[in-house]
């Protein structure tokens, strides 16, 4: 495959993710650098924005994120666009924290996308509170979550990163395509992969609340970012087709409108084409 702004359709594709048998090709972007699939994806978020001020967006968090929220920050500034109108909704948060812990997914949001866009609190919902315990309270959390996309009018569009085990949100390895927002246990590549977050393994939560896959399913459009050398191998594997029980980003394969945005690092073991 080569660089630039191309676009691959695979023949072979996850045979489990599509609903009701219907399976779509997950449409692969390669852009030759992260800055330009940051942009690029940023670019769709500002269109849809300008089209529909008051549109429903779901989020999400990671070091891939900061890059496209920087160039989302930048192109409003540069058009004098504002989220003012906004709804917006986090995939995930830790369960657990210190009452105003920075390593928290709210946390991370305020520094990257509500504080610099002005985001106010009352456009903003995630599927629970990060100093909250597990058991009922999140169980509780997670309904409310899922009934204010439905109050909203469903996610118009839902962005996601590509965990090293081919997690979306934190739908491990094991996750049904059905599945609604709920509490969950992290498995421990995840925490590994947080590591560097919280200072040693053992700072990381073990539970988290998480949008489910069924729900992440209904938004209507679906974009995925995957950056650097280090996710080349799951990309491959995501483009390439699995179970979506082993790998659950599968099951976004039989989403009608499901894009993959890539730079040439991550797309460095795809099939040239």
């Amino acid at each position: 495959m080569k660089e630039g702004q191309q676009r691959a359709e695979p023949d072979e594709l996850c045979a489990s993710g599509a609903p009701q048998g219907h399976r779509e090709p997950i449409q692969v972007t390669v852009h030759p650098t992260a800055e330009v699939a940051c942009a690029a994806v940023a670019e769709e978020v500002l269109e849809l924005v300008a089209a529909k001020p008051t549109a429903a967006l779901g989020l999400a968090t990671g070091s891939t994120m900061v890059g496209v929220y920087r160039a989302l920050v930048g192109a409003l500034e540069a058009r004098s666009l504002r989220l003012d109108q906004v709804r917006t909704f986090n995939l995930d948060e830790y369960l657990g924290l210190a009452p105003g812990s920075k390593e928290s997914f709210r946390a991370f949001m305020d520094r990257h996308l509500f504080g610099p866009a002005g985001v106010s609190n009352a456009q903003v919902s995630f599927p629970a509170s990060p100093d909250s315990q597990p058991g009922v309270e999140s169980v509780r959390s997670a309904r409310a979550f899922e009934a204010a996309i439905e109050t909203a009018g469903g996610l118009d569009l839902q962005l996601l990163g590509l965990g090293g085990n081919g997690h979306i949100a934190f739908n491990e390895p094991g996750s049904r395509p059905d599945s609604r927002t709920r509490e969950v246990e992290l498995a421990a590549r995840t925490r590994e992969d947080a590591v560097r977050t919280f200072g040693g393994l053992d700072g990381v939560p073990r539970r988290a609340v998480t949008m489910g896959v069924g729900t992440i399913l209904e938004a209507r459009r679906i974009r995925i970012v995957a950056l650097g050398g280090h996710k080349a191998e799951i990309v491959a594997r995501l483009v390439r087709g699995e179970d979506g029980a082993r790998l659950p980003a599968c099951y976004l394969a039989g989403h009608p409108d499901v894009q993959l945005h890539v730079d040439a690092a991550a797309a460095s073991r795809l099939a040239a084409g």
